[in-house]
This record gives C-alpha cells, sequence and structure tokens, in this order.
C-alpha cells in the first residue's frame, strides 16, 4: 500500500446497506478501506474471541491502529503501568502482523515538563511494532525549545507523531448537537505539520457540511504523496461530527490522491453513501 486510509469506526447506523448486519460490519468495512482507528481499546481490551474474528474478518492487508488504554496514558499518566501494558501486548498478539500504528493518545494535562515520563515508556515498549503519539497540551506546539525536545525524543526513538487537523471545525462553529459535541471533545491545537519517523498519522475532522474541506483536502493530498515520494507509508483517519459523513469525506480525499498519482486506485464506497454529485 502506498498509504493507508481509514475512518474512527467501522460501524454506524446510517452507513451500510439494510442488508448488512452490525455483526458483518468490519468485514464490510474493510472490503473499502484499508485500516481503522481502534479506539476501542482506549476503554477496554477486547476479549480472545473478538480478536481471533477481527483477524478472521479482514484481508492480511488491512491495519489495525489500537490506541493504548486510557489506564495507561491518562489514569497512570505513564507511571505504574507495567502489568496494563503487558496485558495489552499479550492480547493484541495474534494481530500483529495486522498491526498499522499502535498510538498513546495524551490529554491536555500531560506537560513537556513530564516528558522524561515518555522516554522511559518508549524504551518498554517491544519491537516489531510501530508505535504513534498525539499530544493535546500546547507547551508541545510552542515552535520553541520544549516541541524541539518533543520531536528530538520521538526521533530518537522512532516514533511517529500524531497530527489532528481540527482548524475547520473550530473556524465553522455549528449549532448542531453533534457539531457542539465535536467542539467540546476535539482538542483545539494548532497543526504542525512533520514526519518523525517512517509512517506518519493524520487524523482529520470536517464539519458536517464536507464541502468546506476542499481547500484542505488538496493539502493533504500533496503532503500524503510527498511523504510517499520521501518513501514513507503514511496513515490517514476521516473524522465528521457524528462521523455520518465520514466515509464521503474520505472518498473525496482519496480522489484527490488519485487525481495526482493516477497509479494510486481510489477508494469505492457501498451504495448507500450519498452519490458524489450530490455533495459536490
Amino acid at each position: 500500500m502506498s498509504y493507508f486510509i481509514g475512518l474512527p469506526q467501522w460501524q454506524h447506523a446510517n452507513w451500510y446497506p439494510a442488508e448488512i448486519k452490525p455483526t458483518d460490519a468490519l468485514q464490510h468495512y474493510a472490503q473499502h478501506f484499508s485500516s481503522i482507528e481502534g479506539n476501542s481499546t482506549f476503554y477496554g481490551l477486547p476479549n480472545a474471541t473478538t480478536i481471533q474474528r477481527w483477524n478472521e474478518e479482514v484481508s492480511t492487508d488491512f491495519r489495525f491502529c489500537f490506541k493504548f488504554p486510557k489506564s495507561i496514558s491518562h489514569d497512570a499518566a505513564l507511571q505504574h503501568y507495567r502489568a496494563e501494558l503487558n496485558q495489552f501486548f499479550e492480547r493484541i498478539a495474534p494481530l500483529q502482523d495486522k498491526i498499522g500504528i499502535l498510538w498513546l493518545q495524551m490529554n491536555r494535562y500531560f506537560k513537556p515538563e513530564q516528558m522524561g515520563r515518555l522516554r522511559q515508556f518508549f524504551k518498554q515498549l517491544p519491537e516489531g511494532f510501530n508505535y504513534g503519539i498525539e499530544v493535546r497540551h500546547l507547551g508541545f506546539f510552542d515552535k520553541a525549545e520544549q516541541e524541539r525536545s518533543f520531536n528530538r525524543l520521538l526521533l530518537e526513538h522512532g516514533v511517529n507523531r500524531v497530527m489532528f487537523d481540527t482548524r475547520l471545525l473550530f473556524q465553522h462553529l455549528a449549532t448542531d448537537s453533534a457539531s457542539q459535541e465535536a467542539i467540546r471533545k476535539k482538542p483545539r491545537v494548532p497543526t504542525h505539520v512533520l514526519a518523525t519517523a517512517s509512517m506518519p498519522v493524520v487524523r482529520f475532522i470536517s464539519p458536517i457540511d464536507i464541502r468546506l474541506a476542499e481547500t484542505a483536502l488538496d493539502q493533504w493530498a500533496k503532503k500524503i504523496i510527498q511523504w510517499i515520494d520521501e518513501g514513507r507509508t503514511p496513515y490517514i483517519f476521516f473524522h465528521t461530527p457524528s462521523n455520518q459523513q465520514s466515509p464521503q469525506l474520505a472518498l473525496r480525499f482519496a480522489e484527490k490522491v488519485a487525481q495526482l498519482r493516477p497509479e494510486i486506485p481510489a477508494l469505492r464506497l457501498w451504495s448507500q453513501q450519498p452519490q458524489q454529485a450530490s455533495l459536490f
């Protein structure tokens, strides 16, 4: 794969044709997308039976990008986490060949002054996986020594900096309930675009009116191609408030990449999704 593309979930009440059962959602999703944000592991580990089922429902080219449990990143704040870390790796072990990125999402209370904990955490991680981290404290975006030290740490350990582009969400404030919830929950941080390892990760959220994302999608398509040309394998995931429009947003992006590089095929979506002409 030149790059991997996906959504924050594989199941949504308004996505698939009626004949697709909820139990078949992952298998159906994986026929159209090449990766998934594994956000469920942030809240709790799936049991061994579920892991085995996931393994059977996707092809060898599909990549899960699991998030480290919040018991490690948030509750323990990267302290006294050894048992939880071992359990996490033991549980996901059957999927190792289908794992793209394992990533930490730190909350806004985790400060640059605590980078020593990050250094120790990175030293504990087993080889054979690719890692990423998303930070939300504004000190990591100061374009000064704090951010430079953070980026040097990631470069030293080969950890990908996860970029969450929320700019459009806050530039086009909407009053509907889904948008208001997204505005409350998503981080309002600068978008600093850089690759600190071989698999840069982008999370992109658009307003519900995805037509507002056209220019930003053009910019990200060019950046993804630049990274590919550098020999990297980017991952990009698409969000919208409530995520109902996320598949169509991802499709639009994939079309832009394919226009720039015809040898990279665009997505195809299931029939229930609205046609492009109705939105653009």
